[in-house]
């Protein structure tokens, strides 16, 4: 959870000079008058323990004040919101213990001021007009427009040939779920797949928040994509998980989360997160699913029905061979929603069969 919520931080941190934001447009003013500037944002005391000298301000921040209070050489502090200039010309004066990876006098003092204080603290580069944003021990290069944009397609490009690859072993798992040949190869293939492509999405997600309202497009393509890739990676886990292991649904996507990508390669891996031992022999093992998957793929059919069927019944082929009189006897199931039930799982049978043998 730590992690998450520092990924949302950083996020958050890309948007506040994504194009468009007058933090931005002020550092490309800066740039291209070919400046140096040191800018904090935050005024707290433990901004002010690293301030010495410099003139005390209550200016409106915007792009053009910021530029003019830059021009006076020293660093410049902002407001936690964004919305005010504190001070200009100022210098900071950080814990000189602190240890930096920077060899800039610039750099160096940004780095040291970000992680004493936890604030972000933003360094231009004079010579070689360059963004870098400190806060603790995160730094990121501001990358031009031009070469994010260029990123993100080629992750698209990436991300399209695994949801190609996604949807192949997808029919194959449903088709096989069907003839009740499903091994946990065919199982962990799918889960793989749609981990990988988690994966280049919130690298893509990274792109969007620094490009701003310059990848809407971009966040177009991604959205259409992702479409349904969580749902089934999640409803894959809850089918094949190993309950008496204890591995709850959010223990299986930690596990996954947890593996490098290196490690995600290796499908023993993922059939280990899922909690199967890992053994490359185990991979031929024959499962049974419970029914998540399929059941949800019904149109019109409540998740809180599909999860007393999968009670009732214990897996989809339970399910399938149930009468409807049988189906009739779950709680929220009536002759109406039996019928749709049958012919619900007659529709995704004959699709799936045809998608995995034409």
């Amino acid at each position: 959870m730590e992690g998450y919520k520092k990924d949302r931080e950083h996020l958050h941190l890309l948007r506040l000079i994504a194009p468009g934001t007058e933090l931005r447009e002020g550092l490309g003013r800066i740039i291209a008058s070919h400046l140096g500037a040191l800018i904090v944002v935050g005024d707290d005391q433990g901004v002010q323990e690293v301030i010495n000298g410099g003139v005390q301000l209550d200016w409106e921040f915007n792009a053009a004040n910021l530029y003019q209070v830059v021009k006076m050489d020293g660093a410049v502090i902002l407001d936690e919101h964004l919305s005010r200039i504190r001070f200009a010309n100022v210098h900071l004066v950080p814990d000189p213990s602190i240890p930096t990876s920077e060899s800039g006098t610039r750099h160096r003092t940004a780095e040291r001021v970000a992680r004493q204080t936890d604030k972000l603290v933003i360094a231009v580069s004079e010579r070689m007009e360059r963004v870098t944003m400190y806060k603790g021990d995160w730094s990121h290069v501001v990358l031009p427009v031009r070469v994010l944009i260029s990123k993100a397609n080629q992750a698209l490009q990436t991300l399209e040939k695994y949801k190609s690859r996604l949807d192949q072993v997808s029919a194959t798992l449903s088709a096989l779920e069907f003839e009740d040949l499903v091994s946990l190869q065919d199982v962990v293939s799918v889960l793989q797949r749609a981990e990988m492509m988690q994966r280049i999405a919130d690298e893509i997600r990274v792109y969007l928040a620094e490009l701003g309202r310059e990848g809407r497009l971009i966040e177009l393509q991604l959205e259409e994509l992702m479409t349904g890739v969580e749902r089934e990676k999640r409803n894959v886990v809850r089918d094949y998980r190993l309950e008496e292991r204890g591995k709850t649904v959010e223990a299986v996507e930690r596990s996954l989360a947890r593996l490098s990508d290196e490690e995600l390669l290796q499908l023993t891996n993922v059939a280990q997160a899922l909690g199967y031992s890992g053994v490359h022999d185990e991979l031929d093992r024959p499962l049974r699913p419970r029914g998540y998957r399929i059941l949800e793929r019904i149109p019109h059919l409540p998740s809180s029905v599909v999860e007393k069927l999968v009670k009732s019944f214990g897996d989809i082929q339970a399910v399938m061979q149930a009468s409807e009189k049988m189906l009739e006897g779950v709680e929220g199931v009536g002759r109406a929603r039996a019928r749709a039930i049958k012919e619900g799982l007659r529709r995704i049978a004959e699709t799936s069969l045809v998608e995995r043998y034409i």
